[in-house]
């Protein structure tokens, strides 16, 4: 039996953070990689690249059709050959979802693949397909796998999966998304705009229901106007092939009449990726879907050597968030004593308008008895919406009045992805709320939105520390 010094079962953007990591800090350890399926994980594959690369394409067609940027167009194009390019370009963005290249990059950093299920057989030793290989250090990167939802009738019609839909040439006349949370809402933003018609069922009183109620409000907009039907606080209860021999499904709601579409697809959340690791080998006893208990290290609880990182964990869910941990674990390995932080990991939805959040919303500071003070301002206001006809959006920003530091941002409208990380990086330092106001942005950007709203956070907190020194 070959042992390793670390055997990392998954591939995911966190295995791929721990091994590079490694080969840059102890390039002389040797690591074996175990897995089933692509190389590379989902990500590349099948969720965050083919999504945003869809999206990238809606948004482009959309602009050609918009009537202030239709002049700057030859088009615009019918929405189904500008469908048909736009998934043309994502098979090749994702190599057409072969891994050969990524699996070559791995032989050439001296990485071992072994192709075939891992599963741990007892502390030190993985089976993988019937040959069994030994570690030191055991990192899962397993991911996660689709929530089905309890719905009679499920398993008589051929729904789509989030990476079903984002693998499929078919552009559907009609569609039916089950889950309206961010993977819901983005394949929403999707096929609505290239002409499919879209009803979402969400189960929540709203669509995005971790993020503020203003998001959701403004994203339900924006599908109003692509005439994409929303039925929040809605339950999806039976299903099955669409009556009178007709292609597509039916499916029936707790509330109001019954819908018929072409397609039902399912992105009602995602499990941890658990089922037959055999944790129980080693003493972690798991439920099948349950997450694998991890400490602040990334160690699994009650293991000395066996790590993990990504989805598994349960914890926030995104890519950026699995390559934190595998910096983490890294780290560890090597012998520092490296903690994570999840306070400031950012959540990212892609639809148009976008929407960026890092930390508290108002609901969540208020629910840890914190009295919040509140700025917020709107885009339509600044110069770079007017140049890039930007209509929709806004900035919410949150902080802690005791501390004197932001703790919650919510951006909508504006690309809020690209410049929600100094606002991230402001809640993980626990900058003071007067240094952001200190810090110059650049013009025209859409960042210049925080200007305003900062310098109004820095007022009042300082109003109501004077407040408290008065009565104290």
């Amino acid at each position: 039996m070959e042992t390793f010094d670390v055997v990392i079962i998954g591939s995911g953007p966190g295995a791929k953070t721990v091994w590079e990591s490694l080969r840059r800090g102890d390039p002389g350890r040797s690591i074996a990689v175990v897995e089933q399926g692509l190389v590379g994980g989902n990500c590349p594959y099948l969720a965050c690249v083919p999504s945003k690369t869809m999206l990238r394409g809606e948004h482009v067609w959309g602009l050609a059709a918009h009537p202030e940027f239709m002049p700057l167009f030859l088009g615009p194009e019918p929405p189904e050959t500008a469908y048909r390019e736009t998934v043309k370009r994502r098979d090749r963005l994702v190599n057409n979802r072969d891994d050969a290249e990524a699996a070559e990059a791995l032989v050439q950093q001296r990485i071992t693949l072994y192709r075939g299920h891992g599963t741990l057989v007892r502390p030190g030793t993985v089976d993988v397909a019937g040959e069994r290989i030994g570690y030191r250090d055991l990192v899962l990167d397993t991911g996660s796998v689709p929530v089905i939802p309890p719905i009679t009738g499920i398993g008589d019609v051929p729904a789509w999966t989030t990476e079903e839909a984002l693998s499929t040439p078919e552009l559907p006349g009609s569609m039916v998304v089950l889950g309206g949370g961010p993977s819901g809402c983005e394949l929403t933003d999707i096929f609505a705009l290239f002409g499919c018609v879209v009803t979402v069922v969400e189960s929540a009183d709203r669509l995005l229901p971790r993020e503020e109620p203003e998001v959701a409000a403004t994203v339900t907009e924006a599908f109003h106007d692509l005439d994409v039907r929303t039925l929040p606080g809605t339950t999806a209860v039976r299903t099955g092939p669409r009556p009178h021999g007709k292609a597509g499904v039916y499916l029936e709601v707790d509330i109001g009449r019954p819908i018929e579409a072409d397609r039902l697809v399912l992105a009602a959340g995602r499990l941890p990726n658990t089922t037959d690791l055999g944790l129980g080998e080693i003493g972690v006893e798991v439920r099948a879907g349950s997450p694998a208990p991890v400490d602040d290290h990334c160690r699994v609880a009650g293991t000395d050597h066996v790590w993990a990182v990504g989805d598994i964990t349960g914890i926030n869910s995104y890519t950026h968030t699995a390559e934190y941990q595998g910096r983490i674990v890294a780290a560890n390995l090597q012998g520092r004593d490296a903690v994570a932080d999840y306070r400031a990991i950012p959540r990212t939805i892609f639809t148009e308008p976008g929407v960026a959040a890092v930390g508290h919303t108002e609901a969540t500071a208020r629910a840890v008895g914190i009295q919040p003070v509140i700025a917020t301002a709107d885009l339509a206001g600044t110069v770079r919406a007017k140049i890039d006809g930007v209509s929709t959006g806004y900035v919410k920003l949150i902080a802690d009045p005791e501390r004197g530091t932001l703790i919650g941002a919510t951006g909508v409208g504006g690309r809020p992805e690209e410049w929600i990380s100094q606002l991230s990086t402001a809640v993980r330092a626990e900058i003071p709320v007067p240094v952001l106001a200190d810090v110059v942005h650049p013009f025209p950007a859409f960042s210049g939105v925080l200007d305003a709203p900062i310098a109004d956070l820095a007022d009042r907190v300082a109003t109501s520390r004077a407040a408290r020194v008065v009565h104290a």
